[in-house]
């Protein structure tokens, strides 16, 4: 097609452009279509006779300015969501292996992006560009059609609301920390299987909680779990549960966090967890159980789905 995008680029950018448009929506299907919006209007562009000299940062103003409009009309929805609000999650099989979002960071864990809930759409993407994505401010301005001088004083004001909220992250080196995940994550879950509990209480910080993202759709907590004891009787209850109707699980990364995707008997999704893990203990735990969150995953289970209102 005259004018359109090369294969190549798209395939060089798009890992970027999913990380950013991920960031400021928390929906893996809206990210992509953002993505998607993004290419379709440079093309339009071109055809249109308009000459882009750098693709990379036209894209990454689009879906930039696309995912502000999409948080803009999304608040509303937020606000009446039932249960605590959990990103869709992004998940890679833990086996080595091509990560299909190659950029997806540490940074753009569920509980950073929770946080980032607290900022306005702009400050988001400011916040954004500049924390997770290293853009310098004048990059910064030119994306989000501010001036540098105010961009400045939003990420400023941004990193001071996030702040409030971050635990600071594991001072380890990322293959040492993504080892250390990885054997957390597979004893952990073994424990859960089996009911081991003193295993369990072993991996978990003394404050941990456990927030659960439901929807209002399926048999979730509305509201988060705190302290070892009483998450240790939840996931062993959860698994006993599951092992009557031969659930199973499978290791993996989430949102660059060591977890597990937990599947029914016949192989649909029935929720996907992802451990924060710090100080060699777990300190939250992250499940999404909502079904509109897990499709992109593949099937999905209704074993856990509450009867529909009449």
């Amino acid at each position: 097609m005259p004018g359109s995008v090369p294969d190549t680029a798209a395939t060089e950018y798009r890992p970027l452009l999913f990380s950013i448009a991920y960031g400021m929506t928390g929906s893996v299907g809206d990210a992509e279509d953002i993505v998607q919006d993004a290419f379709l209007g440079m093309t339009r562009a071109r055809q249109a006779g308009t000459t882009i000299a750098d693709p990379k940062a036209y894209l990454a103003t689009a879906v930039t300015r696309l995912g502000i409009s999409y948080l803009s009309s999304a608040r509303v929805r937020r606000e009446t969501y039932v249960g605590d609000w959990l990103p869709e999650p992004v998940v890679v099989p833990a086996e080595p292996g091509p990560a299909e979002h190659a950029e997806l960071a540490d940074s753009l864990s569920m509980a950073f992006l929770v946080l980032l809930e607290a900022l306005s759409p702009v400050e988001r993407a400011v916040f954004m560009l500049r924390e997770v994505f290293g853009y310098g401010y004048p990059d910064v301005a030119r994306i989000t059609g501010k001036t540098e001088v105010n961009c400045r004083q939003i990420f400023a004001r941004a990193r001071q609301r996030v702040a409030a909220g971050r635990q600071v992250l594991d001072s380890a080196p990322p293959p040492a920390r993504r080892a250390e995940g990885e054997e957390l994550a597979r004893r952990f879950f073994e424990a859960a299987a089996g009911g081991d509990m003193d295993a369990l209480l072993g991996m978990l910080a003394p404050d941990v909680v456990s927030y659960a993202d439901g929807g209002g759709k399926t048999q979730a907590m509305e509201k988060p779990l705190a302290g070892r004891q009483r998450v240790m009787r939840l996931l062993v209850g959860l698994f006993r549960r599951g092992r009557l109707i031969g659930a199973y699980i499978r290791l993996a990364w989430v949102n660059g966090q060591p977890g597990a995707v937990m599947y029914d008997a016949e192989g649909r999704v029935i929720s996907v967890m992802e451990l924060d893990v710090a100080d060699g203990v777990i300190q939250a735990i992250h499940s999404v159980v909502n079904p509109d969150k897990l499709g992109h995953l593949g099937p999905v289970s209704d074993v856990a789905r509450l009867p529909e209102k009449q």
